[in-house]
């Protein structure tokens, strides 16, 4: 290795990157950033093209489950493929159904095509982003856990719905609703193509768990980790918690701020925007700082009773001064920042479970994908018990928020599990010295 590969490698490392996997983290960004585009506008689309907002909900819930099912099998499957195979079936599903989601559902606008294949695309992209999550707990040293999270999640955050929905912005005037679609699609493949093809770190090439553990076994383990390993479940309810409240809003603060607050559909997209900007800010952040100060500090504190706080600020604050951008725009800063506080999970999960890391971080993905239909299951539930106010909704949120916090303290590291990272450690550095 030269003298500037060296160097390169340890300024890349300082900031917190495994350098054998810079270009895959590039690679995320690009195609989360295609997978975000239609996140602003996906719904008003439909909307104006004769569909009811009950139709929206439904493709939305749909493609939920299809998320939370994928986000979950991206752990087995990596157990027993590999990783960067998982990317390339997530890759390439996404890209075929996308075309048929194009043209045979959104181009003649039949809706039950539209449908099926969205909900169908749902088993896409956490293929492709949770696979490489499972990717980097397998290859990077536990020290950088949670830098290396925080820049996972930075990648993906900044790209959906972030700088996806400012994509879509800017190309609607300029070519139209239904091009822009196809955009996502060109940003897509770019974005995988990147990342599979400029990254060879071996761990990822190969099957992670030993020739001789049957198929059924791998998958049945993804479920069974849960009450094998109870401090697993209890990190899947945090992470469902944690962006619960995210798709919730999508869902209803379209509506609080432009119909009922006065705000223009420019001024919510800019709001969401800064929303999400502190996000993938602190998601970087927040991964750090649990490197140095304790991953379950970072979560309960800055995460849990963080967003028990914030929470109600995102909704009283804009009410106490009306038509204030810039006062809704600071609170929505420190959300942000709170649902960013919990991305040590990512780190801390395989630090709990190191012998079943891709197990483990399957139930994190189950969390996650579990939010995107718990979040508006949580708005549907406080309609029918109290009514159409937000503010019970808000209140609910934020409870379940400070619950989390607690759970959290429950998620240690045993001294076992500690011996077992440090051997870990030591294969890692031999496989990857030796490439």
């Amino acid at each position: 290795m030269s003298v500037a590969t060296t160097e390169k490698r340890a300024l890349v490392e300082r900031i917190g990157i495994p350098a054998p996997l810079l270009w895959a983290f590039v690679g995320l960004l690009l195609f989360m950033i295609g997978d975000g585009v239609e996140a602003g506008y996906l719904d008003t689309y439909m909307l104006h093209n004769g569909h009811t907002q009950g139709f929206v909900n439904q493709l939305f819930t749909f493609y939920g489950i299809t998320v939370m099912l994928a986000a979950w099998l991206s752990g087995p499957l990596s157990d027993l493929w590999g990783p960067k195979k998982v990317m390339w079936l997530g890759l390439v599903l996404w890209a075929a159904i996308e075309v048929c989601f194009l043209v045979f559902g959104l181009g003649p606008n039949n809706g039950p095509l539209i449908l099926f294949f969205y909900a169908l695309r749902g088993f896409a992209y956490p293929l492709f982003a949770y696979g490489f999550l499972v990717w980097i707990a397998a290859a990077t040293p536990a020290r950088m856990l949670g830098s290396a999270a925080g820049w996972f999640w930075f990648s993906f955050a900044a790209g959906l719905p972030t700088l996806g929905s400012q994509f879509a912005r800017y190309a609607i005037p300029e070519i139209g609703e239904l091009n822009t679609f196809w955009c996502s699609l060109g940003l897509v493949v770019i974005g995988g193509l990147i990342a599979l093809l400029f990254t060879h770190e071996p761990t990822g090439s190969k099957r992670l768990l030993p020739d001789h553990v049957p198929t059924r076994q791998i998958f049945f383990g993804s479920l069974s980790i849960m009450w094998r390993e109870p401090k697993t479940f209890i990190a899947g309810i945090v992470r469902t918690i944690d962006t619960s409240s995210e798709y919730a809003f999508l869902a209803i603060m379209p509506a609080f701020f432009v119909d009922h607050l006065g705000f223009s559909l420019g001024q919510w997209l800019n709001l969401l925007s800064i929303v999400f900007l502190s996000n993938i800010i602190f998601n970087l952040a927040s991964g750090m700082v649990a490197d140095k100060f304790g991953y379950r500090n970072v979560i309960a504190i800055f995460g849990g009773i963080g967003g028990f706080i914030t929470i109600p600020l995102f909704y009283y604050v804009p009410l106490w001064f009306p038509g204030n951008f810039w006062a809704a725009a600071g609170v929505g800063v420190l959300y942000g920042a709170a649902i960013a506080s919990f991305v040590p999970l990512s780190g801390l999960m395989p630090q709990i479970c190191p012998k079943e890391k891709a197990a483990a971080l399957a139930v994190l993905g189950l969390g996650a994908g579990a939010s995107t239909w718990v979040g508006p299951a949580i708005v549907s539930l406080c309609g029918v018990l109290f009514g159409s106010s937000l503010t019970y909704v808000i209140w609910a949120f934020a409870i379940i928020y400070l619950i989390s916090a607690g759970l959290t303290m429950a998620l240690t590291v045993s001294p076992e599990a500690r011996r077992h990272l440090k051997e870990q450690q030591k294969e890692i550095t031999t496989v990857q010295a030796a490439e």
